[in-house]
Parts: structure tokens; sequence; C-alpha cells
């Protein structure tokens, strides 16, 4: 097994911006894995929020290269097991590399992946798209430049209110809003009836994720569902979220590919809370591995590869929110260009 590394800038088609970052370009790092004959795909984000980059997402896996390309495992989840004691500290190498090993077994075993998972897709939940925070006008016009049917919208401003009713006047879309962590209990419980009325379906992070007793309140006395991101980080995270949130949003590059994500998935599913996994800023190679967990979920949001303008892959394709699945066994990720 040889392990190749394939970094690139993706370059954003608008300027992103939510509460507590702005960027035009996005760092990523896509980790191949290969036989000779077949390769394997995984993908994860530079990320200044959590201290991630590039540099530090290789070295970490080059704590276990050795380890990789002795093939001494013979699925992902052995894998995972295998690399997690080295790549504890930092879980966006081991999702690129969960995502690779993934699509690897899946293709060696000639299935798509969620076939490999048993699953099936019948059902599977529609993708929002994001805008991201910006004037009034912007945001309108974002969302005029790709009609669909859920939106996104990111808050944490001082006209959150006026910026979703400004919206609503132009499309009949299903809203969702994420805070991430930029309102008080106060002003989520306030603005929750409000939002409500003007067709927002739940609320992601409001409250900094270190407010505990903010949110205690909020799950009480919110008129929407509030869902957790920056408070489920990893596995052990999930249980933590049960009378706070009403539901969680997985995020590969944090818990550490989708093998933790299943894990994560099932025991919010357990403790009854609704289930949804959030992409990064990521190409057809990350949002490809998102579209497998699909049948698990009851929302998603897998419009990264939607943002950017120079994706060097293919994969999944979208119709109106509908994600089609590509015609290659694995994840259906094919990287275009080796380097970026």
């Amino acid at each position: 097994m040889q392990l190749t590394y394939h970094t690139f800038d993706l370059q954003l088609k608008h300027t992103f911006t939510i509460a507590h970052d702005s960027r035009d370009i996005q760092p990523t790092l896509i980790v191949e894995l290969s036989d000779g004959f077949t390769s394997g795909f995984g993908e994860a984000t530079s990320n200044p929020y959590y201290g991630i980059t590039i540099d530090n997402m290789i070295a970490a896996l080059e704590t276990v290269r050795d380890l990789v390309e002795s093939g001494n495992y013979n699925s992902a989840e052995q894998l995972w097991d295998l690399a997690n004691p080295y790549l504890t500290s930092n879980s966006f190498s081991q999702c690129a590399l969960d995502e690779a090993a993934q699509d690897f077994f899946a293709k060696k075993k000639g299935e798509k992946l969620y076939q490999s998972w048993g699953l099936s897709p019948e059902n599977n939940p529609l993708t929002n798209f994001t805008i991201g925070i910006d004037t009034v006008e912007k945001m309108v016009s974002k969302m005029k430049e790709l009609p669909w049917p859920i939106y996104k919208i990111k808050l944490g401003t001082n006209e959150d209110l006026r910026i979703v009713q400004e919206l609503r006047k132009n499309t009949n879309a299903i809203f969702r809003v994420d805070a991430n962590c930029g309102w008080t209990a106060a002003q989520t419980i306030d603005l929750a009836p409000k939002l409500k009325t003007l067709g927002v379906e739940f609320i992601e992070q409001p409250l900094p994720a270190d407010d505990i007793s903010g949110m205690k309140k909020v799950f009480q006395e919110s008129a929407l569902p509030v869902i957790a991101d920056e408070s489920c980080i990893i596995e052990s995270d999930v249980a933590k979220c049960e009378g706070l949130f009403h539901g969680v949003n997985v995020k590969l590059t944090k818990c550490g590919g989708p093998t933790a994500a299943k894990r994560m998935i099932t025991e919010a599913k357990f403790l009854g809370m609704k289930t949804m996994v959030g992409c990064m800023t990521e190409s057809s190679v990350g949002i490809s591995a998102i579209a497998h967990l699909l049948p698990l979920l009851d929302y998603v949001d897998m419009d990264g590869s939607l943002l950017i303008t120079n994706d060097p892959a293919t994969g999944v394709t979208f119709d109106y929110g509908k994600v089609i699945y590509a015609n290659e066994n694995g994840s259906g990720a094919s990287l275009n260009v080796k380097n970026g």
C-alpha cells in the first residue's frame, strides 16, 4: 500500500463569512491510498479555528506511514483503530485517511460505499445550500444565483432578524439558521419564535460550546429545535448533548472520518436526537464521502463543492438539493489533477 498526499488551494466563488471566520481560499489535503491497481481518496481541509494546517496534518500522517503502507489490516475500521492512538490530536488527518480507506476497500469489494455499509439510499434527505454572512443585498443575490429548496443562513450579526426577513421575501425555501456560537441564550429564546414564523426549521449552535447553563435554558424554552455543532466534535460529546440539543451535526473532519461518524450517529439516534452531517468547504472528494451516510441522516449540509470554482475532483452531483451518486464504486470520487 502506498500513501500519497495532494494539496490544493480551493478558490471560493464568494468570500465566505461566518461569525468567527472569513475566507476566499480554502487549503485542502487529499490523501490517496493505492495498492498499484486501486486508489482510494479522502480529504480534510485546514481550519484556523481548530489549529489545523496542511503541514500539521501531513506531519501527523507521517507518524503512521509505516503502519499504513504495511497493509496489515483488512478493513477501514481496522486501520482506524490501529492509527487512532497516533492521530488522536489531529482528527482532521484521521478523517482524510479514513475516507481514503473506506473508498479503497469498497472499491475492492466492487461496491458503492453505502452498499458496503449495508445502507439503502431511497429516502435520502436533501442537502441545504449555505448563504454566508454578507450585506443583505449580496446574501439575496447569492440565493438568487442558485435556486434551492433549503438554505442554511449564517448569522451572528446585529441584524440577524432583518436578514432572514429580507431573504424570506425572495424565496419559499425552507430556512435553517446557524449562529456559529454568536448568540446569547436570551437572544436565542427571543429570536426563535420570530424565526419560526419566517419558515426557519431549526437553529444550529446558537451559543458558545462552554455555555452549558445557557443551552439548558434554550433547550427548555426555544420555540425551535437546536442542533449542536461546535458542542459535538468527538464521540464522547454526543452523550453530553442530551438535554441540551435536539440533534447533533457531526463533521467528519472533527470526529476522525466516517468510521467514527457512524458510531456517533448511532448513539445520537439511541438517545432520541436528530442526526445531521455537515461539511467544511471541501472538494468533491470529501463531499462524496459524506453522501454515503445520507441513509442514516435526518438533515445534511454537504454543499462545499458547490461553493468553489476549481474543484480538483469529480464525484457526487446535485439536482435541486437531491444528491446524485457517481457511477464509480467506493465513494465515487476521482481526482482529476494531482496537485494544486
